[in-house]
């Protein structure tokens, strides 16, 4: 429209027996203009309004006031196959483009923690394409190559090792595109108990602001260290729970005990279950399918009424033998009256732990307290965006004290920042008149924190003889915090994830704190025999723990030898080689656990970071896992996106977990109240659609409109309007020429 007002404006200027010729040529521009521009919506994407979606999405602001773009849906399948301590998972995730544009889904979700992820695998029509295993660099490079020649392409990539994003390019108008993953575990034995777990969601994390240092460093005299470098990577947006959820998940679970099973519970889904013998179950979800906003924990236990103490499992990979040790040790001999303990109660009172995780917190923690002894010293510690200790340092368990204690923690409330490292520090003070007792820290939390890392290099540097043992807190912990605190803290870590599970899983956890653990664990191998086990060092070993260890040894005779100190006493188990028994992933396990093993070395500082390094990469991409070295990537032969069409890309959003309130995380203006506010280029600034509790969440940044697959119908328009143009001259010419004569 512009282009015809000027072409309108030059011609009047000229001459005024043009003056009519112009504005037929402007009025007939103008009305091709328009034409074009109602050519051009055909070309977008649907827009939408808030109002128009019917359950949770993800809203791009497009160039249209009041419209919007709608992100990816995702529907996941998970089938979990148990068989005797080796559980095999897929996970099937169907990425859906509900625009008519092409786009790019990015997917941040959780795994297990000591998942060894192995296989990709992409699916376009009836096609298969497997993903390759890459160092993480190259694996981008590939997959950006891929996405700028637009070709259908995916990459798994590890953020933390309970943390992956799979981003799927090239999606086209109205397209489904479906990728596996696949992965395996060690199934959980404690106290006589099987289980597992899923994790469904990733829980909103709170990420410390880049702090700026002061040092000498040339002319610039200051630098800027960020505890979370990829912040951007770990943010997905959140959906507020009031406008429905989103993400639907489909959960079928094989189970194959190897032994009769007495008692089978999912913890927090109904299932329904369907026996095909003493030892053997389908279990399939009740619902059909469930939003994905809360873990998924299967338990089981033996009919007899205890479980096997010792267990050996093989399998041989290019002719080497590969093993896998179960050993649950005898409960600890106390050899005299257990020493007085100086305790520290760590809670975290944040805006994530709102609603029903900071009920089940203080309850944790009022039972804690009132176990405690007269002979015991103790401290309570609460943070957010502020460190508040109830003492000025460990007071005796008087009753006195220990109701004060309890009155204090019946009062915390959960607001504010997750600003954990004060309150690690101060728990870990070195008490110079601890007099000889034996120092706990009982650390409470969700763990939702993006800075793992600097967290796990404060244990390690200020921890000293202090033991620290981890509760996790509400339907999503952070499982990776919370396990590896407790393995660099040589404690163990807790999961309570239902207010009914306080009494019985804190009941335990006092049963580990006031029992001696099984301490200088080793395993011994038949002599000359090459042997690389994990982890190393072994940890030590509470009261009805079972001690995990994965060995690549060259050989297949004598018998492996695991001893250690119960109490006061020499303890000591063999277990014969001849008898191990096949499982098919043993050799990724032992690779899982030798890379979870340098990733603690490395957070402990014992050795030269490429050091620790150069071993990840090479054995991630010896045994095809993905790791934080290398990614899965996976890249269809043939172009789909045409020529000239653009693709958007847009972040699967994520439900909020069960349990937590948005308020309180994202404040009442859906800006987190608990995260500060980092400008960063990212789907970061989330705001609740004002205009009801039915609408989704909206993104405050704006998208480039994508096009379809190609210009025909805009270039039919622009050779009418050239057409248009050169019979309007020819007209004005001949006027012209009819006037000078």
């Amino acid at each position: 429209m512009l282009a015809a007002i000027r072409i309108r404006a030059r011609i009047t200027d000229r001459s005024p027996l043009l003056s009519r010729s112009g504005q037929w040529i402007g009025a007939l521009l103008t009305a091709a203009a328009f034409a074009a521009g109602a050519a051009w919506a055909d070309q977008e994407p649907r827009l939408v309004t808030p109002n128009d979606a019917t359950s949770g999405t993800l809203l791009l602001k497009s160039s249209t006031p009041g419209k919007y773009v709608q992100a990816p849906a995702l529907l996941t399948d998970v089938q979990i196959d148990i068989s005797g301590p080796i559980a095999r998972t897929r996970v099937t995730q169907r990425f859906e483009n509900t625009t008519d544009g092409w786009v790019e889904g990015v997917y941040v979700f959780p795994l297990p923690d000591e998942s060894a992820v192995d296989t990709l695998r992409m699916q376009i029509g009836d096609r298969f394409i497997e993903g390759m295993i890459e160092e993480r660099q190259k694996a981008k490079a590939i997959y950006e190559q891929a996405k700028a020649e637009g070709r259908k392409t995916a990459l798994l990539e590890q953020e933390r090792p309970n943390l992956f994003t799979n981003s799927v390019a090239n999606i086209g108008p109205g397209e489904t595109i479906i990728v596996q993953i696949e992965y395996q575990e060690t199934v959980h034995l404690a106290d006589d108990t099987f289980s597992l777990r899923f994790p469904m969601v990733v829980a909103p994390r709170y990420m410390p602001e880049p702090q700026v240092l002061t040092a000498s460093l040339g002319d610039e005299g200051w630098a800027v260290v960020d505890p979370v470098p990829d912040r951007e990577r770990i943010a997905p947006p959140v959906l507020n729970p009031q406008t429905g959820d989103t993400n639907p998940l489909t959960l079928n679970v094989s189970l194959d005990a190897g032994f009769p099973v007495g008692k089978l519970e999912s913890t927090y889904h109904a299932m329904d279950t369907d026996w095909s013998g003493a030892s053997a179950a389908t279990l399939t979800l009740s619902a059909g399918s469930v939003p994905a906003n809360r873990d998924f924990e299967l338990t089981w236990t033996p009919k007899a009424s205890k479980a096997p103490s010792a267990a050996l499992f093989t399998e041989t990979v290019d002719g080497e033998p590969y093993y896998l040790l179960m050993v649950t040790p005898p409960v600890a001999a106390q050899s005299a009256p257990p020493p007085p303990r100086e305790i520290t109660f760590i809670i975290d009172t944040s805006g994530s732990m709102g609603g029903e995780s900071i009920r089940q917190a203080r309850q944790s923690l009022a039972l804690a307290i009132a176990r405690l002894k007269p002979e015991d010293r103790f401290n309570v510690i609460e943070f957010n965006s502020v460190t508040t200790a109830l003492f000025d340092h460990p007071r005796d368990a008087t009753q006195a004290n220990l109701a004060r204690a309890t009155r204090w923690v019946s009062n915390l409330e959960a607001t504010g920042g997750t600003e954990m490292l004060p309150a690690l520090r101060e728990a870990l003070a070195d008490h110079r008149n601890a007099g000889g007792r034996l120092r706990q820290v009982v650390f409470l939390t969700d763990g939702a924190i993006g800075n793992e890392q600097q967290l796990f290099e404060t244990i390690s540097q200020y921890r000293k003889d202090a033991r620290i043992f981890t509760v996790g807190i509400g339907s999503a912990p952070n499982s990776f915090f919370m396990s590896r605190a407790a393995e660099l803290g040589q404690g163990s870590y807790t999961y309570i994830g239902d207010i009914g599970e306080v009494a019985t899983r804190m009941g335990a956890l006092f049963t580990r704190l006031e029992s001696p653990a099984i301490t200088n664990l080793a395993a011994t191998w038949p002599d000359g025999t090459a042997v690389e086990a994990w982890p190393s060092p072994l940890p030590d070993v509470y009261s009805g723990e079972t001690l995990v260890i994965a060995a690549h040894a060259a050989t297949r005779d004598g018998l492996v030898w695991v001893s250690g100190i119960n109490g006061d006493q020499p303890w000591k188990v063999g277990l014969p080689l001849k008898q191990a028994a096949d499982r098919a992933g043993i050799s990724k396990l032992w690779a899982r656990k030798k890379i979870a093993s340098l990733e603690l070395d490395r957070a402990r500082a014992d050795t030269l970071p490429d050091i620790i390094d150069d071993q990840i990469l090479g054995t991630a991409l010896a045994h095809h896992l993905v790791s934080r070295l290398t990614s899965l990537v996976a890249v269809d032969v043939t172009p789909s996106r045409p020529d000239g069409a653009d693709l958007d890309s847009a972040q699967v959003p994520l439900n909020l977990p069960a349990g937590w309130d948005f308020g309180k995380v994202f404040g009442h203006d859906g800006l987190r109240s608990d995260m500060p506010l980092i400008p960063v280029d990212a789907l970061a600034v989330r705001k609740p659609d004002p205009q009801g509790a039915n609408a989704p969440m909206q993104v405050e940044r704006g998208v480039p409109l994508p096009n379809t697959g190609t210009f025909s119908d805009l270039k039919l328009l622009a050779g009418i309007i050239l057409v248009l143009m050169a019979f309007m001259l020819k007209l004005v010419f001949r006027r012209i020429r009819h006037h000078a004569a």
